[in-house]
């Protein structure tokens, strides 16, 4: 326990008194030193929490010298003043314009008697101190033995986490790359605080370089990472840790850690099946719709439309720094990133159908990572998290019998997307693509001013138009558009009704469909000059007539 001031009274070896009724919430401070200072203005000599004893040999007895004297010292951070009485000494009591100054401050005033040197007062300070460290350091060992024999009973994350809030009354959850919850310490798991998603998110960002803590509401949060040589995990720590508890953190960690390299060892033959499972549905030429339902299912992957996307891990650049030596591209240590990368896009992908396999005759050399996704997975961030500048292609949204096209297009998309430097989807229409580059600007805005001019005029315009062209870039789902930007659904759609009333488009045409897609693609690709800039909006079309 901490030493306190009242502890100090309580030692009758000491013999100290108090000057005024000090309330006892004053007493309860905390000290943290002892030292002995006669200067009248020794407040920037002190680091806070000490027990400030002086025999008054130049101290003031004008109120006002007094109170600007008191004032330095609890400016200072001091516990409290001591004043040594004695024969000999200035001060046989305690002077009245002291003690008056130091109630009207708050600061407790003691006094120590002549037979009680400053030393013996110092010396019982520190050894209060170092029965305090010694103490902390036992309820460290205490701690760690408990979590190391939680860990090596082979139960699970759980257990250990439990050990950890039950010895330390600090929240502990542990959390995959993502975010999401894997195990708790108490017995009914709680998802993390709301406060806490942003520094998950720039934990969960840097991998394994770093931590990071803030306080929201009132409530300390701390974010650890978890992992040997990748990211398996998040530590969330929701508390206040003590001196103990924070030297058993780096423990912690270590712990939770090995467990997540033990289950991620274990989940090795599921993660081989998976793969497997997409072996059999691409080698299938021409597979039956109700079997490639059937594969999906298997692994809980019921999305009516999936996509392919295949991935060139071995493209990224620095590769040599993510574990593969440079000048060795097709070395064990780019399988085994290869591997690796797969492992993490398993784990974020719903149903875990990835598997690595080796280049098409032709193309690059080296290995390259195929996954089937459903369709409404945003894809784009999966991979910037897990395989942040890899060459990616992403196949245009299919039945899953028909998966195998998918991917063949995804992977023709590979040298656009080393090209471009960033993931490439086949939806992207090719002719689009070349009217846009080849297209004179100032008609090309003109054209879109023509189509939008409705929505800039209108409140929130700019709203109305990121929606829409969120939800024609995620083929029209949802589901998708909401979580891309951030609101409900049902916003999503009342945003888009909006817009089709202002535009008099309708979103189930395909004609009106292309001139909005075309429209946002033009606002998208770049500013317009500066004439065309400076010139009005065009008036809105009429409203066509009902098809």
């Amino acid at each position: 326990m901490p030493l306190r001031i009242s502890d100090l009274l309580a030692r009758p070896d000491l013999r100290l008194s108090v000057t005024y009724e000090v309330p006892p919430r004053l007493l309860d401070r905390t000290v943290e030193a002892a030292t002995v200072s006669d200067l009248l203005t020794p407040g920037k000599w002190l680091q806070g929490g000490e027990l400030l004893m002086t025999i008054g040999l130049l101290l003031p007895m004008e109120p006002a010298a007094c109170r600007a004297y008191v004032r330095d010292v609890a400016e200072g951070g001091a516990a409290c003043l001591a004043l040594g009485l004695g024969q000999g000494l200035p001060y046989q009591e305690a002077p009245r314009p002291l003690v008056a100054a130091a109630e009207e401050a708050g600061l407790p005033l003691l006094t120590v008697p002549d037979e009680v040197p400053f030393i013996a007062v110092t010396k019982a300070v520190f050894d209060a101190r170092a029965d305090e460290q010694r103490a902390a350091l036992h309820r460290a060992f205490a701690t760690q033995r408990r979590l190391t024999a939680a860990a090596a009973a082979g139960d699970g994350l759980r257990p250990m986490l439990a050990e950890w809030t039950a010895a330390t009354g600090v929240g502990a959850v542990v959390l995959d790359p993502l975010g999401r919850l894997l195990a708790a310490g108490g017995r009914e798991p709680q998802p993390p605080p709301a406060q806490a998603r942003e520094l998950i998110e720039r934990v969960a960002t840097r991998g394994l370089r770093g931590s990071a803590s803030s306080t929201a509401a009132g409530q300390q949060l701390e974010v650890q990472p978890l992992g040997a040589r990748r990211l398996r995990g998040l530590l969330l720590l929701t508390g206040s840790p003590d001196e103990a508890a924070r030297s058993v953190v780096p423990g912690l960690v270590s712990l939770l850690s090995l467990e997540l390299e033990r289950r991620h060892l274990r989940d090795e033959p599921e993660r081989r099946r998976r793969s497997a499972l997409l072996s059999e549905l691409v080698a299938d030429e021409d597979p039956s719709a109700d079997r490639a339902r059937d594969i999906l299912h298997s692994v809980g992957l019921t999305a009516e439309r999936v996509r392919g996307v295949v991935v060139d891990p071995g493209g990224a650049d620095g590769a040599a720094g993510a574990g593969r030596p440079a000048g060795d591209p097709t070395g064990d240590a780019a399988a085994d990133a290869a591997q690796e990368t797969a492992a993490d896009l398993a784990l974020a992908m719903p149903g875990g159908l990835v598997r690595v396999t080796e280049a098409a005759p032709g193309g690059a050399p080296g290995r390259l990572i195929e996954a089937v996704v459903g369709e409404e997975l945003d894809i784009r961030d999966v991979l910037a998290r897990f395989a942040p500048h890899c060459p990616a292609g992403i196949g245009p949204a299919t039945a899953p019998e028909a998966v195998r096209v998918s991917l063949r297009q995804a992977a023709g998309l590979l040298a656009v997307s080393r090209s471009s430097g960033e993931p490439e989807e086949a939806r992207q229409s090719q002719s689009s693509r070349l009217l846009l580059d080849l297209g004179d600007r100032r008609t090309l805005h003109g054209y879109a001013d023509s189509v939008l001019g409705p929505l800039d005029l209108a409140d929130n315009g700019e709203e109305l138009i990121a929606t829409l062209a969120a939800w024609l870039e995620t083929g029209g789902a949802w589901d998708a558009t909401s979580r891309r930007l951030g609101v409900h659904r049902h916003t999503v759609r009342n945003r888009l009704d909006k817009a089709m009333d202002l535009t008099g488009r309708r979103l189930d045409d395909p004609d009106d469909r292309f001139d909005l897609w075309l429209a946002t693609r033009i606002r998208r690709g770049g500013a317009p000059s500066a004439h065309t800039a400076a010139r009005p909006a065009p008036p809105p079309p009429p409203t066509p007539p009902a098809r």
